[in-house]
């Protein structure tokens, strides 16, 4: 039976991380939501610690500065990706947990807003049960700006989210700032000038500035607790055939400019 957000109420969760070299990991996020699409694979939620990326969008790759935007990242010690969702650069590091969550659904277009609830809604009630006052809903200048990011006070930026559409299925992909929210500004106001965006780099938060102390496994923990209270999860790892199929997508994330 279809779930109204698509699945059907089981989740394989898999925390694998595959940051070399920057484009596989994107990759095997996009070889999995084919997979999940295609009904060979269950519907799989990836939860994992990142390498350091700048993820561009497919309007930044249009963006006459494109070309300075991916320097200023590489030159900070970022690597440069294409984003599987949709939506503008966003940053990626070894404080951040990315978020890649496929569902089989076989009228994904029908079911985007309640996919984007229920991602926002787990993610929300999780950094709440820490201590977080979350909220849903998007901060006046933050970057990669959305009406589903996870928030602060209201004031600062913890969360986005996007959406990428197949037939067959749909893929919620997000990233979580647990510490680290310099390193996001420090790359993204050369980077979101070289684009063009105008955006404030005050937004910028993360979950440690909330709670200090607090960890990435705590966070991923929480947010596998709320989840579990909406749906039965399954622990799994990546299938070989995914990974096969991944290394023949990572050109498509491969920035080569």
């Amino acid at each position: 039976m279809t779930r109204p957000g698509g699945g059907s109420g089981l989740v394989r969760v898999l925390r694998q991380a595959f940051p070399s070299p920057p484009e596989r990991d994107m990759a095997v996020s996009h070889a999995i939501l084919r997979r999940v699409a295609q009904g060979a694979e269950p519907e799989t939620l990836r939860l994992h610690r990142p390498a350091a990326v700048v993820a561009f969008g497919p309007k930044d790759r249009l963006a006459p500065g494109f070309p300075e935007a991916v320097a200023h990242a590489r030159s900070l010690g970022f690597g440069a990706v294409l984003r599987l969702a949709g939506g503008r650069a966003a940053v990626f590091h070894e404080g951040t947990l990315a978020l890649s969550w496929a569902v089989p659904d076989p009228e994904p277009r029908a079911r985007t807003r309640e996919r984007f609830e229920e991602a926002a809604g787990v993610l929300a009630e999780a950094l709440r049960s820490l201590g977080v006052d979350a909220r849903v809903g998007e901060v006046p200048g933050e970057y990669c700006p959305g009406e589903h990011s996870v928030n602060a006070r209201g004031t600062t930026k913890l969360a986005g989210l996007g959406q990428r559409l197949v037939a067959g299925g749909a893929h919620v992909g997000g990233v979580v700032v647990v510490r680290g929210g310099d390193r996001v500004r420090e790359v993204l106001v050369p980077v979101y000038r070289a684009l063009g965006l105008k955006w404030d780099p005050a937004t910028v938060g993360s979950v440690e500035d909330e709670v200090p102390g607090v960890t990435e496994e705590q966070v991923a923990g929480a947010i596998l607790e709320r989840l579990a209270v909406r749906r039965e999860l399954q622990p799994g790892q990546v299938s070989s055939e995914a990974l096969v199929l991944a290394e023949a997508l990572v050109p498509r994330h491969a920035v080569t400019v």
